[in-house]
């Protein structure tokens, strides 16, 4: 019963660890999504921060601030949705056999698996 649980805790401490470690390169993650044809370009890292924003000179048409802001809008939710899901991919990756089936009753969400 002693060597069960301490595998047990081995195996939690392993899963800490690489999780850290996902979580660490979860910054140098990059994913780019764009809006309006290619107009406005948004990158985001896995942390799901926005990391750069590349504007056409053609889609700045200063007698019309409501479209631009709009594209943008665009581009920073569908970079986002990216972002959210290639670090879930990643998170998932890293924990994938860690605990087969999972431990029953534990919600996994909060750590984004």
């Amino acid at each position: 019963m002693d060597n069960n649980m301490a595998d047990l805790f081995g195996k939690v401490n392993e899963m800490q660890q690489r999780m850290k470690e996902a979580q660490e390169s979860l910054g140098q993650l990059e994913v780019s999504a764009e809006a309006g044809g290619g107009m406005v370009k948004v990158t985001a890292n896995g942390k799901k921060e926005i990391t750069a924003i590349k504007l056409e000179k053609d889609i700045i048409d200063p007698e019309d601030p409501d479209m631009l802001e709009d594209l943008i809008i665009a581009g920073v939710n569908k970079a986002l949705q990216a972002a959210e899901h290639a670090s879930k991919e990643k998170m998932q990756e890293v924990t994938r056999g860690m605990l087969p089936g999972g431990i029953p009753g534990m919600d996994m969400s909060k750590f984004g698996l």
